[in-house]
């Protein structure tokens, strides 16, 4: 599952009835879905590495390792791919805790295969939104750390205490003239790529630069 193209989307399929493996990868993939069957959540464990885009579709009573805490592994583990549960005899403490957990959707069999499909849909776009979301951070991580060190210094000022962040009070703070500051400031916005510090609050924030200050 590592050498799926970029411009893959597959749906992930956890079932441990085989009957429910086979009709709905046979009904998806008449719908021009790619489907990867697994009869557990381990087996899909050791196949996924995190890489391949698309969503799970996960039954929830499970032998073994069940749906929820397949649902929990994945999240310890950063993997964020969406999750629509499926299930037969699932209740509603189990669909509140797995939505409160992040799952798209909590589908009880029998269930229209129109409004599978209607989730299915959703969980790619999700899934899409995510990643572009991931890409677009991790450049503006990158960005940050091309920073010099009192770039990146001055950077953290303005974006976590942006009620003193002029440049004659960075200046007084750090020891520096406020030409110096000016200075640092207009290339912190140059590296980063935005117009201005508010952008640069707004960027940094979305990124998630400065969580643990």
């Amino acid at each position: 599952m590592t050498n799926t193209p970029d411009d893959s989307r597959y749906v992930f399929l956890v079932d441990d009835d085989a009957n429910i493996r086979a009709s709905l990868s046979r009904a998806l993939n008449l719908r021009g879905y790619e489907v990867q069957a697994f009869a557990s959540a381990s087996a899909f464990l050791d196949a996924y590495d995190g890489t391949a885009s698309g969503c799970v579709l996960l039954d929830y009573g499970m032998p073994g390792m069940n749906g929820l805490e397949l649902q929990e592994r994945l999240t310890d583990q950063g993997c964020k791919i969406p999750i629509i549960f499926i299930t037969g005899h699932g209740g509603i403490p189990e669909s509140v805790q797995a939505m409160k957990m992040g799952a798209l959707d909590f589908l009880e069999k029998p269930f229209k295969q129109s409004v599978l499909i209607d989730r299915i849909e959703a969980a790619f776009e999700t899934d899409q939104e995510r990643r572009l979301d991931s890409r677009q951070h991790s450049q503006v991580r990158k960005r940050f750390d091309a920073l010099t060190e009192r770039e990146r210094e001055i950077a953290m000022i303005l974006c976590t205490d942006t009620g003193h962040n002029s440049s004659k009070q960075i200046a007084r703070q750090l020891g520096i003239s406020p030409r110096t500051v000016d200075h640092h400031r207009a290339r912190i916005l140059e590296k980063m790529n935005v117009g201005s510090v508010a952008e640069l609050v707004e960027t940094s924030m979305r990124a998630g630069l400065f969580e643990d200050i």
